[in-house]
């Protein structure tokens, strides 16, 4: 066993780091819901998807300045150490491996289970679901919950035994996703445009549709989990050849190409089925409006897969989480998962560490978000608010990093961190104003996973 990193990745694989963990789910999955917390409102809709951008567009330039500084294990934990000193690092490296990461792990599985199962009902609706689709099957019923173990299992088993073929899995995966995105691009203006329906939806709201709290704020935070992934491309800085060039390279191309696909596929969306439509039945309506039952039926195909690369990126970085820290001589038992295997080079300690903390968190999000089995305390959304921490926990990195790199010109060393701190601060509004009281929930969780994290720390040292 030894316990260093060796450099595997170049630079193409780093931005479809960058772009396959972004653009996977959250352009599917969420342009449903941006929609409807908006109330139909299209150019709201729209206005969201840019803050949203901006937001990440600045954190993300301010984070690659950094990234041609510092490199040791797991970028954000670097910089967070340097920044703001070593418990900090230890802090924010304990919420990535035990919320975030496994978090995030945990529902992109799901919805990556979900799409493969409306992809076959939709193929053959004869399909048997014990709990049929229209009830929906495809989304509680123990098929999913099954597909979804195996899916976790599939990726640790992948970035475990073969972290060189997980990284060409996302690099395939990546390029098969901009496949779909891409027809939907061009064909739903031309489609919107020929017969009035995407002229229609930017004039129209849909009434019947109850907005709660204020819609743009709603929206923006909905956009988070949409736009989020992209940091998590610093994770495997120490793999990256020549990393303090290619990482920001990646960062910077991989954030520009994310926002233009996301603002013209929801254009495109927009054209091939009305407001009503999209809000009922989602983004995948819009493709058997345009391409028909069949071809459509293969776009979600498609869409399935995206969703596969995105959780494979994610497991990519969980099984490195625990790992980082181990690496630092902290956490729990650093002898055991600072150890790296002779022939794959993979932290499998850290691996199985991450997979069973993902299992958890989706043992969580079924029986509190998607099969409601409880109402009480306690019940938030693990999809969008361990985003709004991490936008939380940025703040003090970017002041310091305004503080501390004199050497930096006035746009890298106050421009851009001022409007990342910003934007981040906004995040963090529209958490509190769209999810009230799941934001204490939440946070008496995180802060009893964080005070666990320090104890296990102290006792280690």
């Amino acid at each position: 066993m030894n316990n260093k990193l060796e450099r595997k990745y170049g630079l193409f694989t780093a931005i479809c780091m960058v772009v396959g963990i972004v653009i996977g789910s959250g352009v599917f999955f969420k342009a449903q819901a941006i929609l409807a917390k908006t109330g139909g409102d299209m150019p709201l809709a729209i206005l969201a998807w840019l803050i949203g951008g901006a937001i990440m567009l600045a954190c993300l330039l301010t984070f690659s300045f950094m990234s041609q500084k510092y490199e040791k294990v797991n970028g954000l934990v670097d910089y967070a150490e340097a920044m703001v000193g070593s418990k900090y690092g230890y802090y924010m490296g304990w919420f990535l491996a035990t919320i975030y990461f496994p978090g995030l792990t945990s529902v992109l599985s799901w919805v990556t289970a979900r799409y493969t199962l409306e992809f076959i009902v939709s193929a053959n609706p004869d399909f048997p679901l014990l709990i049929p689709a229209a009830q929906g099957g495809c989304i509680i019923g123990p098929e999913c919950v099954a597909l979804t173990l195996l899916i976790m299992c599939f990726t640790y088993a992948v970035n475990s035994l073969s972290p060189k073929l997980a990284g060409r899995f996302q690099t395939s995966t990546t390029v098969i996703k901009m496949i779909p995105l891409c027809m939907m691009i061009v064909a739903g203006i031309v489609y919107g445009l020929a017969n009035g329906t995407l002229q229609n939806n930017f004039v129209t709201t849909v009434p019947t549709v109850e907005v709660t709290g204020n819609p743009l704020f709603g929206a923006v935070c909905a956009t988070a989990f949409a736009y989020e992934g992209w940091i998590i491309a610093t994770s495997i800085n120490a793999e990256i050849k020549d990393s303090k060039k290619n990482l920001p390279k990646a960062l910077i191309i991989g954030g520009i190409i994310i926002i233009a696909v996301y603002l013209f596929y929801y254009i495109g969306v927009a054209g091939g089925a009305t407001n009503q439509e999209l809000i009922e039945k989602g983004a995948t309506v819009a493709f058997t409006n345009i391409f028909g039952g069949f071809l459509g039926n293969i776009l979600n195909l498609f869409i399935a897969v995206s969703c596969l690369g995105t959780t494979n990126g994610l497991m990519m970085a969980c099984c490195r989480s625990i790992y980082s820290l181990a690496a630092r001589g902290e956490g729990p038992k650093p002898e055991v998962y600072s150890q790296l295997d002779n022939k794959t080079n993979m932290p499998n300690n850290s691996a199985i560490f991450g997979l069973m903390i993902a299992a958890a968190w989706f043992v969580y999000f079924y029986l509190s978000n998607l099969a409601a089995t409880w109402s009480g305390p306690f019940v938030f959304d693990i999809s969008e608010l361990p985003i709004i921490t991490i936008y939380m926990m940025y703040i003090p990195i970017f002041v310091q990093w305004m503080r501390k790199e004199k050497d930096e010109n006035a746009i890298k060393r106050y421009v851009l961190p001022a409007l990342a701190v910003i934007g981040s601060l906004f995040m963090m509004l529209a958490c509190v104003l769209s999810h009230k009281m799941g934001v204490l929930w939440y946070m008496i969780v995180f802060v009893i996973i964080m005070a666990a994290g320090g104890y296990i720390n102290s006792k280690n040292k």
